[in-house]
């Protein structure tokens, strides 16, 4: 692993835990979700700078998996959070 790599799984890692207490944290679901999303948003990030590092493109299709994921994620919790809304109106 060079030194770049190393510099980019740490300045990531730090972001990651970031994420992670503010997904532990909330204080409330939309807050969850926008940190999740964000960590899914970090995870691709890393992947596509091993990529651009190391010079291939295999790891494309996990790239679209992720970001599917996490545009079918964010749009269930619109969904509940709306609907939510609605009923306690």
């Amino acid at each position: 692993m060079n030194w770049l790599m190393f510099v980019i799984f740490v300045v990531f890692s730090v972001a990651a835990l970031l994420t992670v207490v503010r997904i532990i944290r909330g204080p409330s679901i939309l807050d969850r979700a926008v940190a999740s999303d964000v960590l899914l948003t970090e995870v691709m990030c890393v992947i596509g700078a091993e990529m651009a590092i190391n010079g291939h493109t295999r790891s494309i299709p996990v790239l679209l998996i992720i970001a599917a994921v996490g545009v079918f994620g964010s749009i269930a919790v619109a969904r509940y959070v709306a609907r939510r809304d609605n009923t306690t109106s």
